[in-house]
């Protein structure tokens, strides 16, 4: 029997102009792999030229800018290695291949992030009471390539952005860059025309306190994914509604929904069939519902990867752990 659903399944699939196998194309980090080279040889590029400002400038805002640059050119460059990864083909042991790889990418990132946020907060309260002398110069030239680095980088990847974590992670960072570069130019103005050095202080505080949300809200992504939570948009009563609305549909439970990897989202059920009293159900009647179950979650609900299990009436009492 479930040999025979498996065919048809296939066969209605290939109908509907898709395949049920489990080659998803590539991820959305992937796919924009080209925007990310660019954004990496622009970042490391802006890195290098703002820690050389920042030795040079004695500007400890600067250095963590640059610092904050580095963590963000690791972070496209592991993006970068686990979108490859995630387009190797999957297997009889990784069925859904390496896909996973891009939302391991993202936990790591996001620790890294913390990680210097928290150092760079540390640095700017030790240095509050300092007097540092800061060469303002070589610090405006330095945070202004930055900004435009940034600035570049962002308008690259504003239109990926909401693809996956890695997208939205890596666009994140870089406004990160580009708020912590204007917050390092105003430093050096002020320093320039008052010559109040905590202003290199306050800036460096204020470039650790804009890494360490952003970081915190990655990581919450990455463990929803990771605890198979319900995507994002997809209200598992609204399915169920939408599943027993159908004509032969008596019932559905056992509905899971989770997340392979940013923009794959899966979807699984049981679905009971009004069998009229015959006891099993009609072979017509499977291919009909799975074609429309396949076309109502892929129409409303944008999932398109759905393994439903169809059931007679009165087949419930020999299932275990039954859930709604």
């Amino acid at each position: 029997m479930l040999g025979q659903l498996d065919e048809r399944t296939e066969v209605l699939a290939m109908a509907n102009g898709r395949s049920h196998g489990h080659d998803h194309g590539v991820t959305a980090t992937h796919a924009n792999r080209r925007r990310l080279q660019v954004v990496l040889a622009i970042t490391l590029t802006a890195m290098i030229a703002q820690a050389v400002g920042a030795w040079i400038s004695g500007s400890l805002s600067l250095l963590a800018d640059a610092g904050h640059m580095l963590t963000d050119s690791a972070g496209v460059a592991i993006a970068l290695i686990a979108a490859h990864l995630a387009t190797r083909p999957a297997t009889q042991s990784r069925t859904f291949g390496w896909q996973r790889a891009e939302v391991l990418a993202a936990m790591v990132n996001a620790m890294v992030l913390c990680a210097v946020g928290v150092l760079v907060i540390r640095e700017a309260l030790l240095r509050w009471g300092a007097e540092p002398d800061i060469q303002t110069g070589p610090m405006l030239v330095a945070a202004v390539v930055g900004a435009l680095a940034n600035l570049v980088s962002l308008l690259l990847l504003a239109g990926a952005r909401g693809q996956s974590l890695n997208m939205r992670g890596a666009y994140l960072e870089v406004f990160g860059d580009l708020v912590g570069s204007a917050a390092v130019i105003v430093a050096g103005v002020v320093i320039m025309t008052t010559g109040w050095t905590r202003a290199d202080a306050i800036a460096s505080f204020a470039i650790g306190a804009l890494i360490l949300p952003r970081a915190l809200i990655l990581l919450k992504d990455v463990a929803d994914v990771l605890l198979e939570s319900t995507p994002r948009g997809v209200d598992l009563e609204t399915v169920r509604q939408h599943i027993t609305d159908l004509p032969a549909v008596q019932d559905v439970h056992d509905v899971h929904a989770w997340t392979i990897t940013s923009g794959v989202p899966v979807l699984s059920a049981h679905v009971v069939l009004d069998t009229r009293g015959a006891g099993e159900v009609d072979p017509d009647l499977e291919c009909a519902t799975l074609d429309a179950l396949a076309a109502c979650l892929e129409g409303h609900f944008d999932v398109e990867h759905c393994t439903f299990q169809l059931e007679p009436a009165g087949h419930l009492r020999h299932e275990t752990g039954v859930h709604r």
